[in-house]
């Protein structure tokens, strides 16, 4: 996962600074000389990283820090408001015009993600009760357009594409499109190329001439570390970009370009692309990439994920079975799904504090899931809606029929047993029964928390 490796060697700086009852200057400029390093090795832009660590050395040796009882804690608190500062302080979102359609300009070079991230931009902005509709103003690489006709049938977006007309023509004929069938958005999919050239940057300012777009996204593939800043800082210097899309944040990557394009540019980072999938698309919260980057999780992204991914009246049913101590393992199957549909175990794991670095080092496997799916779809329908009813030769049964050991199988009942047993202390009569009852009842359950306690 990104800033995976950053994080390891920001963790392991301020451990050393909260071994000391007592920070002298000397301490927070040692300190600080390994997390510029540690930013440079993250591929960090080498003025961005050094203004940054000098910013925070100035206001680390400061009385209010050096004379503080948790003096360790102050310069960390600095360094997250620092970070926060560095990625844009306050989230940015789309400028929407006055009067609809409001005209959204993606660009970049081959490669970033692009079309893609136009789908999914159109698949978010659907999902905020907007019409948007994807216009193919790409003609020159192989099949661009039908790629984009894919994701957007995938993403249940229309696409608007006159073959290979001039791009300048379809983007205003998309946009008169839009106007008469009522659809208040539309994502222009521009062409890129492997490299800056004028011919590329000519015909993205004749579109931006001819449409005024509303907004100018530029969709950036962090994987291409230090070069996604310099290409940042060229197509804002041509077009005046007005925000960025950065792709491929789930990737193997270092993340300096997410800490150095907006410092470089000027520019907010609008959205973050965390995964293949048409869903994977996050509105860009600085103070929240912060937080994850010191390994203190984000929390709100995941409730936020689980708000959207997960089945609320399913949630409510099984909310009033917890409370009635009614639970069984169709429950578990349903939670098992929903977890599923929230994405991988680890990176619902990465969000959790203290786990950013270390998700990496557990030990699971994706498949365990779909392994105790298998294990409660070998039941038959009475052992499913009755845990009692089993004994050593249905068990015998359930494994072989599953695919799985007698001992997984155990250890699935024995996970259910447990659920149901927390669950009758905690819905007992007195104040904390009432405090978890009025939780269920206004949150539908655990299906909030990853796995609801299944896994």
């Amino acid at each position: 996962m990104a800033f995976d490796n950053l994080s390891d060697k920001l963790t392991n700086a301020f451990k050393r600074l909260k071994n000391k009852g007592k920070l002298t200057e000397a301490d927070v400029k040692e300190a600080m000389r390994e997390v510029r390093l540690a930013l440079l090795e993250a591929d960090v832009n080498f003025k961005v990283a050094k203004d940054f660590t000098n910013t925070v050395t100035e206001r680390a040796i400061g009385a209010d820090v050096m004379e503080s009882l948790t003096p360790a804690q102050m310069v960390i608190k600095i360094v997250n408001e620092e970070l926060t500062n560095l990625m844009g302080a306050e989230s940015a979102r789309i400028e929407f015009a006055s009067k609809p359609p409001t005209i959204i300009m993606l660009c970049g070079l081959q490669g970033a993600g692009k079309t893609t991230h136009a789908a999914k931009l159109g698949k978010y902005l659907k999902a905020q009760n907007h019409r948007p509709m994807l216009a193919a103003c790409d003609i020159y690489r192989p099949a661009a357009i039908e790629q984009l006709k894919v994701v957007g049938a995938k993403a249940d977006v229309p696409v608007f594409e006159m073959g290979t007309e001039n791009p300048v023509k379809i983007a205003k004929e998309a946009i008169r499109h839009a106007k008469d069938y009522g659809y208040d958005i539309v994502i222009l999919d521009t062409a890129g190329r492997l490299h800056i050239d004028e011919a590329l940057m000519e015909e993205l300012q004749k579109i931006k001439a001819e449409v005024h777009p509303d907004e100018i996204l530029l969709t950036i593939d962090s994987m291409t570390g230090q070069d996604a800043v310099n290409v940042a800082k060229t197509f804002n210097e041509k077009l005046d970009i007005t925000g960025v899309i950065l792709t491929k944040l789930d990737g193997d990557t270092r993340g300096g370009a997410a800490l150095s394009v907006r410092a470089v540019t000027g520019r907010p980072i609008k959205f973050s692309g965390t995964g293949e999938k048409l869903e994977d698309l996050e509105a860009f919260h600085p103070d929240r990439m912060a937080s994850r980057i010191l390994g203190m999780g984000d929390v709100l992204t995941l409730i936020e994920e689980a708000e959207q991914k997960l089945d609320q009246k399913k949630a409510e049913e099984l909310a009033a079975k917890m409370i009635k101590n009614k639970m069984d393992f169709n429950d578990m199957l349903d939670q098992f799904d929903q977890v599923r549909n929230m994405g991988p175990i680890k990176g619902i794991l990465s969000k959790l504090p203290g786990m950013s670095g270390k998700v990496d080092d557990l030990d699971i496997d994706e498949r365990i899931l779909d392994w105790n799916k298998a294990i409660i779809l070998s039941m038959t329908p009475a052992e499913r809606s009755h845990p009692g009813l089993m004994n050593p030769s249905r068990k015998r049964r359930i494994a072989a029929g599953s695919g799985r050991s007698v001992e997984e199988v155990n250890r699935l009942i024995k996970q259910l047993e447990q659920t149901q047993k927390m669950m009758r202390q905690f819905t007992s009569k007195g104040k904390r029964g009432k405090q978890l009852r009025k939780m269920l009842n206004n949150n539908g359950g655990m299906s909030g928390m990853p796995g609801g306690g299944f896994m």
